[in-house]
């Protein structure tokens, strides 16, 4: 099926917005439908274009290489302004399109929590690179969700496990207070859980100091701050709240240097802006940051940028954000080559098979760097039981004027965040009255 074509290249090029624009036009039958929310407009729009750009690029780069098996890749973009509401709108609205629908990217944990109720029963998986549900990564439970290469409490965890390395050991601690500036949204208070267990093992104060969105309006909370004076600050924000976090710490004089950010606190849009007034400033990276010389970003920029058929700017290529729309958008497609393996090379995946393939993904460090991301990502591995397949993450900090690795590899402690996945879904199972999958439904 061929799908329309609406012609805002101009627009998407200069400012990457749209309401809604098709992203595919192959005349070739053999599609594999993927609908592409995303959140071009708005107060997250400087973060929402460049994960887009990543994940459409990823797509053209799949189909220029010959497709999944010779399957091409039809994708649609919807746009949700970053809105619960809308991304709902927008999923059941291209569900069912073009076949149905194989696999979601919600890019949203408001909109994750939503969509999660829905998924089952439409038998559409959620691929949630590094947010959504923490708990989801129960895939006994949460059987359509897969929050691949790391949750939110990895994120929490590392960024503890280093700010105790800095301080000598974890023991170290104990007595020091460290406040949580955080989004209040579902997705912000997804720290709270991880940091609260942290600080009662450790003995620290953990300060919260919410902050309603979208965030423009930070001033008191960062008076609490210059009063209470915390040994370090954690940053949960998105999009301008970041900014005009850092910019707030510069004008009450908390040095930038003891404060860390959550993997969404930490891109080229979150620092830009400020300069080196976020100096010193540092985040958890969801495995990769900026990567200008990785094989996939040379490959985007030859195969699709020099030929003017890249999504954006090609200076974007090999940012933080756009890395991690492409690392959501080849997981996926890695989903569904899986599920050709079972269910039969060259054919269009439905949704339940696609789910069986993202439950049994095992991309070696040689599969990874055959796709480009060698240095980009560590071997993921997935199973009924283990939906998100990996937990590895490190830290980068700014210097001004460019992100750089700043730490070794951290793997989030497995001894306390296993307990709280199967605590909090087993307590959402009890609440939903569902029935944790069997050995049997494992293999189904």
């Amino acid at each position: 099926m061929k799908l329309r074509k609406l012609t805002l290249a101009s627009i998407v090029a200069a400012v990457g917005a749209s309401a809604l624009m098709a992203g595919s036009a192959l005349a070739d039958t053999k599609e594999q439908y993927i609908p592409v929310l995303s959140y071009r407009t708005g107060p997250y729009a400087p973060n929402g274009i460049p994960i887009a750009n990543g994940t459409i690029d990823y797509y053209k780069l799949v189909n220029a290489r010959g497709g999944i098996n010779g399957v091409k890749i039809a994708f649609e973009e919807c746009e949700t302004g970053y809105d619960t509401a809308r991304s709902v709108e927008c999923y059941e609205r291209l569900k069912g399109k073009n076949g149905g629908a194989s696999v979601i990217q919600p890019w949203s944990t408001g909109a994750t929590f939503a969509i999660t109720e829905k998924a089952p029963a439409d038998k559409i998986p959620l691929v949630t690179l590094g947010y959504g549900r923490s708990e989801s990564a129960d895939g006994t439970v949460f059987k359509w969700n897969f929050p691949l290469a790391g949750n939110y409490w990895v994120a929490g965890d590392v960024i503890i496990q280093a700010i105790g390395k800095r301080e000598g050991g974890l023991d170290k601690l104990k007595g020091k207070k460290i406040a949580l500036v955080y989004h209040d949204s579902p997705f912000g208070k997804e720290s709270l859980p991880i940091l609260q267990e942290r600080a009662r093992t450790h003995g620290f104060e953990l300060q919260l100091l919410p902050v309603t969105a979208p965030g423009v309006e930070q001033k008191a909370t960062w008076l609490q701050v210059r009063q209470s004076r915390p040994d370090y600050t954690i940053l949960w924000g998105f999009g301008v709240m970041n900014s005009t976090a850092l910019k707030e710490a510069q004008a009450t004089g908390y040095p930038r240097e003891k404060m860390y950010g959550v993997w969404w606190s930490g891109a080229e849009p979150d620092v830009q802006d400020v300069g080196d007034g976020a100096k010193g400033y540092s985040s958890v990276v969801l495995q990769s940051g900026a990567d200008f010389n990785a094989k996939l970003t040379k490959e985007a920029l030859k195969t699709l940028h020099e030929k003017g058929q890249g999504t954006g700017p090609k200076e974007e290529v090999g940012q933080v954000l756009y890395l991690r729309g492409a690392m959501s958008a080849m997981l996926t497609v890695e989903g569904i080559r899986a599920a050709q393996e079972r269910f039969g090379k060259g054919k269009i995946m439905t949704g339940e098979q696609v789910r069986w393939g993202l439950e049994n993904l095992n991309l070696t460090q040689a599969k990874l760097d055959a796709l480009g991301f060698g240095g980009v990502l560590r071997p993921i591995s997935t199973s009924c039981a283990d939906h998100m397949g990996a937990s590895w993450a490190r830290i980068h900090t700014w210097d001004g004027k460019a992100w750089a690795i700043s730490s070794d590899w951290f793997q989030g402690d497995e001894q306390i965040i296993k307990p709280m996945v199967k605590a909090q879904a087993a307590k959402y199972a009890a609440d939903k009255k569902l029935t944790p999958r069997t050995p049997a439904d494992c293999q189904s």
